[in-house]
């Protein structure tokens, strides 16, 4: 029997003779497990992306909130009330005004600003717990306190030095109706102080333009009242309510002297009158009657 010979190995193209078959593959070559199911997820994604970019543009930004021009209408109407006051400090005149405080009957303010700068206010129940009618005043000499003849001190009238012109009044001596217009001009004009400023309505009773001041300062101790302070065109303080009362122009003011009279005459050894009522005499220590 003649038997065949067997067909020799024919090497394959990497020189292998007996090579296993390559696995089947994709005509672009083989296709791993992972990227078919990356392109499983991503298939849905290529599709949703243009979607999203057009949703993207067509949605415009919000337009910007617009500026807040609070505090340029605050620092103008602090700047008004200041100009305000410095035209006030600049009035000379001779001013009549009604106190009303609740309670009270209303007490008539005479403000005296004369043109060499001093100043004098006729307070009437201004010591005394109301009883004692006083004048203060300012002049070259210094500030003063006089008291004038009335229920409380029927005494003719005499003045008492505080000190210096632009000294405080001590608490004790204080009416504080003269304020608005004398030295709280000058912190009205200080835009330093710590005053928060806003144009208010006109109270009833009051004229001109009105503006609510507040105080920023921590302390007790504000440098003004709280309260409403109104003025003419001109600088004339025209009202001030606070929580001491109402303060109102009662007429047109008019002109001003060339200087200030004290209301009498200095006195070195007089005390000046307290505001408040003097303290009741005890009855006890009174000598009883039928005794010598």
């Amino acid at each position: 029997m003649v038997r065949r010979k067997s067909a020799p190995d024919t090497p394959g193209a990497d020189g292998c003779r007996r090579c296993p078959r390559p696995a089947r593959t994709h005509q672009n070559g083989p296709v791993p497990v992972l990227f078919r199911s990356a392109g499983r997820v991503l298939g849905p994604l290529v599709f949703a992306l243009p979607a999203v970019l057009v949703s993207c543009t067509t949605e415009r930004p919000p337009p910007p909130p617009p500026a807040d021009p609070g505090p340029v209408e605050v620092d103008a109407t602090r700047d008004e009330l200041a100009a305000l006051a410095a035209a006030a400090q600049d009035r000379h005149l001779v001013a009549r005004y009604v106190f009303a405080r609740s309670g009270q009957p209303d007490r008539s303010i005479v403000f005296t600003s004369a043109n060499d700068g001093s100043w004098r206010v006729d307070v009437p129940g201004g010591a005394l717990g109301g009883t004692a009618d006083i004048s203060l005043a300012a002049n070259g000499d210094g500030l003063f306190q006089c008291a004038l003849p009335s229920t409380g001190h029927p005494e003719p009238a005499r003045c008492v030095r505080l000190g210096e012109r632009d000294d405080a009044i001590p608490r004790r001596l204080d009416p504080r109706i003269q304020h608005p217009l004398t030295d709280w001009l000058d912190v009205l004009t200080d835009r330093r102080a710590p005053l928060a400023v806003a144009l208010a309505a006109t109270p009833k009773g009051l004229s001109g333009t009105c503006y609510s001041v507040d105080s920023t300062s921590a302390s007790l101790n504000a440098p003004v009242d709280v309260g409403i302070y109104c003025y003419d065109t001109d600088g004339t303080p025209t009202g001030v309510r606070t929580e001491a009362g109402t303060l109102r122009l009662a007429a047109p003011p008019g002109p001003a002297p060339a200087t200030v009279q004290l209301a009498g005459p200095v006195v070195a050894d007089a005390d000046p009158l307290d505001t408040a009522a003097p303290p009741t005499p005890d009855p006890t220590l009174s000598p009883s009657a039928g005794t010598s």
